[in-house]
């Protein structure tokens, strides 16, 4: 059901594209949300399916992933240009709630995309990420950080 919904939400995205004749990214998101908002209008059992569940979930993860690229991308500028105190890299082994490949995977790149953290080894168990930080003062923090700013929100999108 959610793939004929996702389907039936971008044909009729794509029909909105068609009709106003703007082939642009806005447009087709536009579009996209106004086709969601029929779907969930016309759909008689909505509470049942998850797609009108999912959909906003999605968008809301995407907006809090720009909002923390943006702000690490800032703190990390900051630090580099305007820090009399020299940055403290440190290497965290950071325990993992995610369990499957699929989970592993999005956390690890979640990590990678944000500015002062790449994810350099996983343990053999897959019970823990190895990540390199670029300024760390306090490492139990930092792990706690990560893992319910970033690690959290993922297991509430695909749980």
């Amino acid at each position: 059901m959610i793939k004929a919904l996702l389907l039936a939400n971008i044909l009729l995205a794509t029909i909105w594209v068609l009709a106003t004749g703007t082939l642009t990214q806005e447009n087709f998101v536009f579009g996209f949300l106004i086709s969601f908002g029929i779907l969930w209008i016309i759909s008689p059992d909505r509470r049942k399916n998850n797609y009108f569940t999912i959909v906003p979930k999605l968008i809301s993860f995407s907006v809090f992933v720009l909002y923390q690229i943006i702000k690490s991308n800032i703190q990390t500028l900051i630090e580099s240009l305007y820090s009399k105190s020299k940055l403290s890299p440190a290497i965290l082994k950071v325990p993992l709630s995610v369990k499957t490949d699929g989970e592993i995977t999005f956390f690890s790149h979640l990590l990678n995309i944000t500015p002062g953290t790449l994810v350099i080894d996983i343990s053999d168990d897959k019970k823990a990420l190895f990540v390199h930080v670029v300024h760390c003062d306090d490492k139990e923090a930092y792990v706690k950080q990560l893992k319910e700013v970033f690690e959290k929100r993922i297991l509430d999108l695909v749980r």
